[in-house]
């Protein structure tokens, strides 16, 4: 269960990220900020009780792909993006500003850690938004880092800004 909202909210990040690695020509020239458009998704019902449609009206984010020599990548996020969430059940919809700046790094072991300078959005399962004090979904203010293992579990969550909207409560 846990691994699933872990999938989930890297599954968003990651689609994003395959535009970027795919364009590997472009990178032997040395990095460029490229535009990756985000998908719309669903985030499942596990996390707030209710299924979760995601879509971006606003999407003019960037990605650049650093690559070190111990093999992680690092990508460099920046620039605006708005995220909709809209309660599949109830129809009642969200808009929230999520522009970073922002940067995940992709570890050789298989583990990943993200930070988020500006304002972003996160979402949990029910038991780690319990183990760090946080609603399941949230939009945030403010420094974030997440790590997730390699073996997708979430090992460490901290704010040093605060959660400006529960999401969850938002949509019921």
């Amino acid at each position: 269960m846990r691994r699933l909202g872990v999938i989930v909210a890297l599954g968003a990040l990651l689609s994003m990220f395959a535009g970027v690695v795919t364009a590997s020509p472009a990178l032997a020239r040395g990095p460029k900020w490229q535009f990756v458009p985000g998908q719309p998704f669903t985030l499942p019902a596990d996390f707030c009780g209710f299924p979760i449609g995601v879509s971006f009206p606003v999407d003019r984010e960037y990605i650049k792909l650093l690559k070190a020599a111990d093999g992680s990548m690092t990508f460099l996020i920046t620039g605006a993006l708005t995220v909709t969430n809209t309660n599949l059940s109830s129809g009642k919809t969200i808009t929230s500003n999520i522009s970073g700046p922002g940067t995940a790094t992709f570890f050789p072991d298989g583990s990943v850690t993200t930070e988020e300078l500006g304002r972003g959005i996160y979402s949990l399962l029910p038991e780690d938004a319990r183990r760090f004090g946080v609603p399941p979904v949230g939009l945030t203010a403010g420094p974030l880092t997440t790590s997730v293992d390699a073996d997708g579990n979430l090992t460490s969550f901290s704010l040093q800004g605060h959660v400006l909207l529960d999401v969850c409560a938002a949509l019921s």
